[in-house]
């Protein structure tokens, strides 16, 4: 089967949607993207590109567009959240120098990605706020915010966390609260600053940046646990002062970060399951909408890519009936388990005294004796390239 003049029809223009929208396009699909916002932009985060991204990026000839606007990565640096001493550098760029790892403004891949959409063919129609997916037809119909429908001869969701076509799918699962909040900002940087991805750890907390744009801005992510109910989503800001507070205590080099912060943004994290099907005869869904995950091994966007590439090929290769399973066989496995990778990370990042002590003690020894070992533990997600072989 050749996706040749194809119709579908994408929900959602952030990663997963414009990456899936041009690997379809580039098949010969007919593509429409659907956003409920009234343009495509994204604000005010950082997204860490690993090689398995980059990957699909390079595949859809945009890796170029990428390392243009990205800082690549020279090393990740776990840090004593108090003392702010190393406890674990990955030379990242020296251990892996085939392997391109990247620090770019979540705004800017959107723009890579939207450019590289449309010169592949895909239209994109803004203000379309999609309320309901009904599956139960032959074919999907979309009820948008006005009470319209509309028509769709394949569905996509790229419709993130709160995705109408995976609830169409799976039926209302409740997320579950981790206990934990998160806050972001960025802040002014110093030009020249090094392409460091820093995670500063303490009891029950840690903070992670980075700088961005050439080092003109600095990425802050911090976490803390807490009992109390956060509404889930990305748009609650905060007084600066809260997060300030919450890591009272660390080092110096964190406390002049926060002090710079003052335009913050709060959100609550919860976990939500994979879901259990990805797909029916005529919608499919991936990304966030799939398999969110907790932003605690930068894998969110590159599980979003992977799952744009692998989607498209199998529908191109294998056509509807045999692509849609062979799609899902291939990607929740392996996302599950990133998922959960990014869960023992944050206990890892949280531990107290006395098995914090003992931990890091663990990772400066390992790190001077075996300075690869630490990194080679994930060699099963940096070095997936799904454009090779799904």
């Amino acid at each position: 089967m050749t996706l040749k003049n194809t119709e579908f029809t994408v929900l959602g223009a952030g990663v997963a949607g414009l990456a899936v929208a041009t690997a379809l396009a580039q098949r010969g699909a007919k593509v429409v993207v659907l956003e409920q916002a009234d343009a495509i932009r994204e604000v005010g985060a950082g997204l860490q590109i690993s090689p398995n991204g980059a990957a699909v990026l390079r595949a859809l000839g945009l890796e170029g567009a990428l390392v243009a606007l990205a800082m690549r990565t020279q090393a990740i640096e776990l840090r004593d959240g108090y003392s702010g001493d190393p406890v674990l550098r990955l030379e990242v760029a020296k251990l892996r120098p085939a392997q391109a790892f990247h620090l770019v403004h979540r705004a800017d891949l959107i723009e890579v990605l939207r450019k590289g959409a449309e010169a592949a063919g895909v239209e994109l129609q803004l203000l379309q706020r999609i309320e309901a997916v009904d599956l139960s037809g032959s074919t999907p119909r979309l009820v948008t915010a006005t009470g319209a429908e509309r028509a769709a001869g394949f569905v996509i969701g790229a419709d993130g966390l709160h995705s109408k076509v995976r609830g169409a799918l799976n039926g209302a699962v409740a997320p579950f609260f981790t206990h934990q909040i998160a806050w972001r900002a960025l802040i002014p940087a110093t030009p020249g600053d090094a392409a460091v991805a820093e995670v500063h750890m303490g009891a029950g907390r840690h903070l992670v940046s980075y700088p961005l744009r050439g080092g003109t801005l600095r990425n802050i992510v911090a976490v803390e646990e807490r009992r109390q109910w956060v509404e889930e989503g990305w748009n609650l800001r905060d007084d600066p002062l809260e997060m300030r507070l919450a890591f009272d205590g660390f080092s110096p080099r964190v406390q002049g970060w926060l002090e710079a912060a003052s335009d913050v943004w709060l959100w609550g994290l919860f976990r939500h399951p994979v879901a259990k099907q990805w797909f029916s005869q005529r919608a499919a869904i991936l990304g966030d909408a799939a398999h969110p995950t907790l932003p605690f091994l930068a894998q969110g966007a590159n599980m979003a890519l992977e799952d744009a590439w692998v989607l498209a090929d199998c529908l191109d290769r294998l056509g509807v009936a045999k692509g849609l399973p062979a799609y899902q066989a291939l990607r929740q496995f392996r996302c599950a388990k990133i998922v959960q990778a990014a869960n023992s990370n944050a206990r890892a990042y949280h531990l107290r005294e006395p098995l914090r002590a003992v931990a890091h003690l663990g990772l400066r020894l390992g790190g001077a004796v075996a300075p690869g070992l630490a990194l080679r533990k994930f060699d099963w997600i940096y070095g997936h390239d799904v454009t090779v072989g799904g």
